[in-house]
């Protein structure tokens, strides 16, 4: 008897976790079919839309996605540009007529080794000479970028995202007017002044970076 119950208890259970376990599996082939998360950049020179690659840069994507829903980019500027190469942006605000550096939370993983290719219209974390420095700011690519790619002497960039819609907003920025400024970088928790080059002489600025909300059809 004790056998029997045993049995009768195991094949209740395997019953009870195979609609748990496709509906999982459901879910997660949704979520494959429909692609990344999409988020809209709003821009002084208008929209871009872009999907994110959670598949091969879970952490950016998470990371990204952090600053994204507390609104850390509202107001920041893209603030390297360079026309042949890629505009860089989400780590400074204006702060009078100087462009100040937002504090971030701190660096995460390069994920460039299994992220996929800088390639024209990608986003990808900017960072310093440490490949595990990437933290809030990020780049979009006007070109295709090989040399960015791993293993870029030590590490590459890691790509996180691609534009979907508006990259003549991207074209538009990259032909932008630049100089060379003065720009409030933080260095530990003290400010210094720093002479940057190809920053826009008018700034442009991020008004918002927002996730887009899917609707059933």
């Amino acid at each position: 008897m004790r056998i029997l119950s045993f049995i009768t208890a195991l094949l209740l259970t395997s019953c009870k976790e195979a609609p748990e376990k496709e509906q999982t599996l459901a879910q997660e082939a949704q979520s494959t079919a429909s692609g990344g998360t999409e988020i809209i950049i709003e821009t002084s020179m208008g929209s871009i839309k872009a999907q994110l690659h959670e598949d091969t840069a879970p952490l950016s994507v998470k990371n990204f996605l952090s600053y994204v829903d507390e609104g850390f980019y509202d107001g920041t500027i893209f603030h390297r540009v360079i026309s042949n190469f890629m505009i860089q942006g989400g780590g400074f605000e204006i702060s009078g007529s100087t462009p100040k550096q937002k504090k971030s939370k701190g660096p995460i993983r390069n994920e460039s080794q299994v992220s996929r290719k800088n390639t024209r219209g990608t986003l990808a974390m900017a960072r310093l000479n440490d490949p595990h420095s990437a933290s809030n700011q990020f780049y979009i690519n006007v070109q295709d970028n090989p040399s960015l790619d791993f293993p870029n002497h030590g590490g590459g960039y890691a790509v996180f995202g691609e534009v979907t819609e508006g990259m003549e907003i991207v074209d538009k920025i990259k032909e932008v007017k630049t100089h060379s400024a003065p720009m409030l970088s933080l260095v530990g928790t003290l400010y210094k002044v720093n002479e940057s080059n190809d920053v826009p002489i008018a700034p442009v600025l991020i008004q918002s970076i927002r996730r887009v909300v899917k609707t059933d059809q």
